[in-house]
């Protein structure tokens, strides 16, 4: 931060860079296992973004001394918001390409689709992410209100129920009666609720970092931005699977 600024001035990073690398490397290898080409590049993609992560929120840890000032905290919260109105529209193309399919075609779910049962796993994953809201929330108040303790538990129990819900998804994946390859439902099914578990998993590790952070003493009523974040995107998450839940799940297996 400088005299005349009240913005930070940090030096240069390699992470920007080495991230898209990852990203590219990954998004490589997610094509080639869909065509049956093994798993190499896509595992080599994932360890390297997973290194990147562990890099730049190193980096993170060393430059977050002190509370920003009002003016930079303010512009954080906008950017943060704006990149989860970027998210919604990402769903909304998958909610649109269900429902076009679902009210186009004259019998749906197709008749070789057996859907999932909504109130079996999904309605049990339902109930977790339900249950980390109320454990994020607390953790939140905690926070808030300087108890350190209460703090912890809560938000090392909504990483938790995150993990859990990853879990039960992967266990209903690997039970389900339909492949990837067997249509348009299946297709946008499994685009739709895998992307959502991926954020799930960011959610996670975005927690995870903060928990580290207040563990460290790096989070606390007047320095918390990152928290917020993490808060709003661990919200978003669970409206998404709500709608998930009612209109891929219930409505779209009727």
């Amino acid at each position: 931060m400088t005299r005349s600024s009240p913005f930070p001035v940090l030096g240069l990073s390699p992470w920007p860079f080495l991230g898209g690398a990852a990203s590219l490397v990954l998004g490589i290898g997610l094509v080639l296992f869909m065509h049956d080409w093994g798993p190499e590049v896509l595992i080599l993609g994932v360890g390297a973004l997973l290194w990147v992560f562990g890099g730049w929120w190193r980096d993170m840890l060393r430059e977050a001394k002190g509370p920003y000032p009002a003016v930079v905290a303010q512009g954080l919260r906008i950017g943060f918001g704006l990149f989860i109105a970027s998210e919604v529209m990402f769903f909304v193309g998958f909610f649109w390409g269900f429902l076009d399919a679902s009210l186009t075609s004259p019998k749906w779910p197709p008749p070789t689709i057996h859907p999932i049962d909504p109130f079996d796993w999904p309605y049990l994953n339902t109930l977790i992410l339900l249950l980390s809201g109320t454990t994020l929330t607390s953790a939140y108040q905690g926070m808030l209100e300087g108890c350190r303790k209460e703090f912890l538990q809560g938000l090392g129990l909504t990483i938790g129920l995150g993990i859990l819900f990853t879990m039960v998804q992967a266990y209903e994946y690997g039970h389900a009666t339909f492949g990837f390859r067997d249509g348009i439902y299946p297709s946008v099914f499994y685009m739709a609720t895998g992307f959502h578990g991926l954020h799930v998993l960011i959610g996670v590790a975005f927690l995870s970092f903060c928990w580290i952070r207040a563990w460290r003493h790096g989070i606390n009523p007047k320095q918390h931005v990152g928290f917020e974040a993490a808060c709003w995107y661990w919200q978003f998450v669970d409206v998404v699977w709500l709608l998930l839940f009612v209109v891929v799940y219930w409505w779209g297996g009727q």
